[in-house]
């Protein structure tokens, strides 16, 4: 990912440098393990804990000698290793050892990372929500005034949404962190289990179970679909505001910093940036879950062709939707809402939304279901025409309806259930 769109401490582990501390970690805790089995001797162990993380750039001078990472890796760090303790180094152990097990660890830091930022902007949500949530707006569907809401229950909703998508990206987590220190087809054939063990122990990974060369890659793809499902709970919020932030709606507003500029060419636009680049993130969040499930089928034991997809698709897919909950907190924190203007919208269509209440009133009174449909449509559909207010219109079509059934409020007077709900949610 490009650093425009890096914060510093995800962006950190998914450097070079990060990921050979985390190989040398791996081969070291490999090399504990082999000297409690009486493998290495003490002495050797010794001077392998002394060996240093080899510099990419030497690794990468290398690999272009040999063209494969690992060997790269393993010849730079011996470098590093004071007499011949070096040759235990990787001992029994073929490159997906290292690898995967590696890998495990590093995205269970970055899940870890992801969920910390999920639960600020959960807390955030709902926060929000419940201190807005008496403030009545229109609801829509199909961008369509509906029924009465409140902007406190559209928050809420975005609450629970960000919360199921924290909870499947916690499932995810298990899921990944895992590793496989097995041998060249997962026989363990030339590496005692007791290694791979210790190692998974130490990291906080759990062991594939029945092991190829490979972690299984379903795995990762269910990863990146959480992540990818997460994103697009996050683009919800941005596509609101977005809505809300028209001129003709005006609802609410992004946070609009003092020196910001809006426009090169008209200085009075004030544009929701911030929900637009949340939305356009999401994207590449959902392309890179179709590229994880096509990494699930490999050859055999294992082949290669994952490995090159993985090297964009994971720390891009981290680093996007860890930036995301960056900007979506930032936005909810910051977002301006206008009651005044979410009222005057309410009231703009002269009382149709309160339909569905004046038709449950009058089958009330005793009319069927389907003439007192046709008398409310027809009112609407009159309103709608001519602007006169849905009351007098109604009283026109001969409807006697109680002055209740015309009350925004009267919808909201079960409210509290799901407000129950919302401060019940964990943040």
């Amino acid at each position: 990912m490009i650093p425009r769109y890096t914060l510093p401490e995800m962006g950190a582990l998914w450097t070079d440098e990060a990921k050979l501390a985390t190989w040398v970690e791996v081969e070291v805790l490999a090399c504990e393990a082999h000297a409690q089995l009486g493998v290495i001797p003490p002495a050797d162990l010794a001077a392998i804990r002394r060996g240093s993380v080899p510099t990419p750039q030497r690794v990468a001078e290398i690999e272009r000698e040999t063209n494969h990472d690992v060997i790269a890796f393993l010849t730079a760090y011996n470098e590093t290793i004071a007499g011949a303790a070096g040759r235990w180094v990787h001992y029994g152990m073929t490159s997906s050892d290292l690898l995967d097990t590696a890998l495990g660890a590093t995205l269970a830091r970055a899940c870890d990372l992801v969920l910390a930022k999920a639960d600020r902007l959960v807390a955030t949500l709902k926060e929000r929500a419940l201190a807005e949530w008496d403030t009545i707006c229109a609801g829509r569907t199909h961008g369509v005034q509906a029924e009465p809401t409140t902007f406190g229950h559209r928050l809420g909703q975005f609450a629970f949404a960000v919360d199921r998508g924290r909870r499947r990206l916690r499932a995810a987590r298990s899921a990944v962190a895992v590793g496989s220190i097995s041998g060249a087809v997962g026989t363990y054939s030339n590496i005692d289990p007791f290694v791979e063990a210790h190692v998974c122990d130490r990291l906080g990974l759990a062991v594939e179970p029945v092991p190829t060369q490979v972690v299984a890659r379903d795995r990762h793809a269910e990863l990146v679909a959480a992540l990818a499902v997460l994103a697009a709970s996050i683009e919800q919020i941005g596509l609101e505001v977005r809505h809300l932030q028209r001129t003709e709606v005006r609802e609410a507003e992004e946070p609009f910093g003092a020196g910001q500029k809006g426009s090169s060419a008209m200085p009075h636009k004030r544009n929701p940036i911030i929900s637009e680049r949340i939305c356009g993130l999401a994207r590449i969040v959902r392309g890179h879950a179709v590229a994880a499930l096509e990494n699930v089928a490999l050859w055999h034991e294992r082949d290669i062709s994952h490995s090159s997809v993985e090297r964009v698709i994971l720390p891009d897919a981290f680093i996007t939707v860890d930036y995301q909950l960056h900007l979506a907190t930032r936005l909810v924190e910051g977002l301006r809402i206008f009651p005044q203007r979410m009222r005057a919208n309410l009231d703009a269509t002269g009382g149709l939304v309160t339909s569905s209440q004046v038709l449950l009133a009058l089958v009330a009174q005793g009319m069927a279901r389907d003439d007192a449909y046709k008398v409310v449509q027809a009112a609407a559909m009159r309103t709608w025409e001519t602007g006169e207010p849905f009351a007098d219109t109604l009283a026109a079509e001969g409807a006697d309806v109680p002055a209740a059934a015309l009350d925004p409020a009267t919808f909201l007077r079960r409210h509290g259930t799901v407000r129950a709900r919302l401060e019940a949610l964990e943040p």
